[in-house]
């Protein structure tokens, strides 16, 4: 069974999956990103999120459940790894704006 996600999610973990470079281009102009503790404004930073994840960790990532409501959507994934803790579950809260993300939050 295939998870259906929204387009501009599916785009993201497409490219996450295979060369996170693109990742950014799922994004809008202003959008932000909060992971580890830290936020990204604007796809420079987002790109450079995502090559910084990219060099320390080499993982895979699963979307398990997504719940959708008013343009934001619940993503439940399962991250496998080189990381301390893998396999974890995380939770990707997206904010969708037209085609493109908005913002993006990554929790435990």
């Amino acid at each position: 069974m295939t998870l259906a996600l929204p387009q501009p999610i599916a785009d993201y973990f497409t490219a996450d999956a295979v060369d996170g470079g693109d990742v950014s281009q799922c994004f809008t102009d202003d959008a932000v990103v909060k992971d580890e503790g830290h936020a990204y404004h604007g796809r420079a930073a987002i790109r450079q999120w995502k090559a910084n994840v990219s060099t320390k960790y080499q993982y895979t990532c699963e979307p398990l459940a997504c719940q959708q409501s008013n343009g934001e959507a619940v993503v439940t994934c399962r991250l496998v790894g080189n990381f301390p803790g893998s396999p974890v579950k995380l939770r990707f809260f997206f904010e969708l704006k037209g085609d493109k993300i908005a913002s993006l939050e990554v929790t435990p």
